[in-house]
């Protein structure tokens, strides 16, 4: 009874207080004072090679992290662009001294992790293994084992993965936009291709490894539980074998930004989205006294979920998932970068927004700048329990050529920024009046009201050449949805052989991040479509429609099918909904489009879906479905290929599905013909 007396008067006075105090609870708590920084210096040394060696003393905790990285400027590859990496991706491949399998096995054994680039390597470990993980790194820098095999699947990995990207809209425009800002012959704007990929020999890979991949001007960070006394020792030793190569570097190719705002459009008629990009070069370096005042105008502009383009077009216009910017000190390539993924019937509005935001950036409010003060001073002291943030600061002193004082005094100088002071640092970054304003996206949707927008509109191809503007490709005067539908038929086996088919079952699977989903569809007559997804024998999504009404289910939450989506599931109850097209007015015939390179007319149905089938052969090459969801609406992109005959007509066994700018591809293991129950679509 005492206990609870006692605790009945703690919350007395406690409620005493708050009304004493007049707290307001929906009022956001003021920022404390800004705390000391105490950043522990690293105890610096240097190799005869040129290395510099770095070692932070913490032991917090029982690991050890390195980090390896060079102060390089960028060099041109030319008709090998690529070979770097192809190096890169040699090196852990086991050394002169270890197999690839023997190396690989001391890795794993001691629990490390030890990655490389072509721009240096890092690894964590624990401390106890520290030795063996720095020998391990040493010997696979100093003596890597390059072969003529191992090269080769690393080119065809490369080249595997250029022709993933080839479908995407966000790499067609990182690599167009790149060579277009830098010019795509020059060591910052060139890209690697499938053809200079295929001539990388060996020759060129030992070639790159010698004269770049040195210690000549390189540094080492070593962070975590060591003494710096005994690390000298062990740095020396391991490295010591590893030759300077006093490579010459050309002059970088000078870049400007163009004299007047433009368009820079690359056609990917396959995308639904279309990526915008609005960027501009800069001189900024972190030591330029408007670096602060400029780091803040971006993060007001584009730093997050609360900054201005984000609050516009996702919020205000609900025109993307996220809008974001960027502003980059890069000690050889310094810009600033605004993107965003759109819908492609709003790229002209969604370009417009940015030009204005980017032109209102130069006043910002009070309560926008204190704000930002404090997300950038808290996420840069959050960044310092990390072992990564230490090394990165070391190296960026040395090779930015920062204040000793730089680190220690972040917060202060973040502190000091004015509104005038930011107003000052975006007339010499972020540049409105001249940007390329770059869109990767359908050009036949967008290329009309984007030449309306007032700034001239410039066509390119994927590896940036210029073209004429894309037209849409006619259509035959005789061409119909009728006769694309009766052609479609025709074409997976007849309607004799279709009509004899009431249902079939589609049993796929998919891998999704590591994790194997299995899909069974189950399709019949009268509209009746059930889709039932499983993860290691557990239903995690069901999707029921018996012909009349439905429900999905998900995460143990059933959700009756609305009035509007049964109307529009009747809308065309065909088991194959192609046999519907000629009896509705909902159809259109849009023109001829690329789908997968392959020609395929276009035929839209009035709820905005769109369905297309190849000019020359009439099967079925993909589909696009629109969807609504917390207020976004977007589109979903399938694409069909690999036809083989089921039951006398022919089915696509490989369905790629695109969201969120990330091809799903399904493989259908069977088709089930005829073997539909009336429990299937309970």
């Amino acid at each position: 009874m005492k206990k609870q007396l006692t605790y009945i008067a703690v919350a007395f006075l406690f409620s005493g207080m708050l009304s004493a105090q007049k707290i307001d609870l929906n009022a956001m708590p003021k920022p404390g004072p800004t705390p000391a920084i105490n950043i522990a210096k690293p105890k610096t040394f240097q190799l005869k090679n040129g290395m510099t060696v770095m070692v932070v003393e913490n032991n917090k905790l029982p690991r050890v992290n390195m980090s390896l990285s060079m102060d390089r400027q960028p060099y041109f590859e030319g008709d090998i662009a690529g070979v770097s990496e192809i190096m890169a991706d040699q090196l852990g491949n086991g050394t002169t001294t270890l197999s690839k399998d023997d190396f690989n096995k001391k890795v794993d054994y001691l629990g490390a992790n030890l990655n490389f680039s072509s721009g240096g390597a890092a690894s964590n470990s624990l401390s106890k293994y520290f030795p063996e993980v720095l020998n391990l790194m040493a010997d696979a820098i100093i003596n890597p084992k390059f072969s003529a095999d191992e090269i080769q699947k690393s080119k065809e990995r490369a080249i595997e993965g250029l022709k993933s990207s080839e479908k995407s809209a966000d790499a067609i425009a990182s690599r167009v936009s790149n060579a277009l800002a830098y010019g795509k012959n020059t060591a910052r704007g060139e890209f690697d291709t499938e053809e200079s990929i295929n001539k990388i020999k060996l020759a060129d890979v030992q070639n790159v490894y010698k004269k770049y991949y040195a210690p000549d001007n390189s540094y080492l960070v070593i962070v975590g539980d060591v003494k710096y006394d005994q690390v000298k020792p062990m740095v020396e030793k391991a490295f010591a074998n590893w030759k300077k190569a006093d490579t010459k570097f050309a002059a970088l190719e000078p870049a400007n930004n163009v004299a007047k705002t433009e368009i820079d459009v690359v056609d990917v008629p396959s995308a639904v989205q279309s990526v915008v990009s609005v960027g501009n070069l800069n001189n900024l370096k972190m030591k330029d006294p408007n670096y602060f005042a400029a780091t803040i105008a971006n993060y007001i502009l584009g730093g997050g979920g609360e900054a201005r383009l984000f609050m516009n077009l996702r919020e205000k216009n609900g025109f993307t998932y996220g809008a974001y910017s960027s502003m980059s000190a890069s000690k050889y390539s310094p810009s600033f970068s605004a993107e965003a993924s759109v819908r492609n019937e709003v790229t002209d509005k969604a370009v417009k927004e940015f030009m204005n935001e980017l032109t209102a950036i130069s006043t910002v409010k009070a309560d926008e700048l204190e704000n930002a003060k404090a997300k950038l001073k808290g996420s840069f002291i959050m960044s310092l329990e990390q072992p990564a943030t230490i090394a990165r600061f070391a190296v960026n002193q040395k090779v930015q050529n920062l204040p000793a004082d730089f680190y220690t005094n972040y917060l202060k100088s973040i502190d000091k920024v004015t509104a005038a002071d930011v107003s000052n640092a975006v007339k010499t970054t972020i540049l409105p009046n001249q940007s390329r304003i770059f869109v990767a996206g359908k050009a036949s949707d967008i290329s009309e009201n984007l030449e309306k927008l007032g700034y001239p509109v410039k066509y390119y191809d994927r590896n940036a050449n210029p073209v004429a503007k894309p037209t849409v490709q006619k259509v035959d005067a005789n061409v119909t949805v009728a006769s694309i539908a009766d052609k479609y038929i025709a074409a997976i086996g007849g309607k004799e052989n279709v009509a004899k088919i009431n249902s079939y079952t589609t049993n796929a699977s998919l891998s999704m991040q590591g994790q194997n989903l299995e899909f069974k569809i189950v399709k019949a007559k009268g509209g009746k479509e059930s889709q039932t997804i499983t993860a290691g024998g557990m239903t995690v999504q069901k999707q029921v429609f018996d012909g009349k009404t439905g429900y999905s289910e998900a995460m143990g939450q059933k959700a009756e099918m609305s009035k509007e989506e049964i109307a529009d599931r009747l809308k065309n109850p065909e088991l194959f909904e192609e046999l519907g097209f000629a009896k509705s007015a909902d159809y259109k015939l849009a023109g001829i489009e690329k789908i997968n390179g392959e020609d395929s007319y276009a035929i839209k149905s009035s709820g905005g879906d769109t369905y297309y089938y190849s000019v020359k052969s009439g099967l079925k090459t993909g589909e696009t479905k629109t969807e609504s969801a917390q207020g976004q609406t977007f589109t979903i992109p399938t694409t069909f290929s690999d036809y083989k005959e089921v039951s006398g007509v022919k089915m696509p066994f490989t369905i790629t599905v695109n969201q969120m700018g990330m091809d799903m591809t399904m493989k259908v293991k069977s088709y089930e013909v005829n073997q539909a129950k009336d429990t299937d679509f309970k």
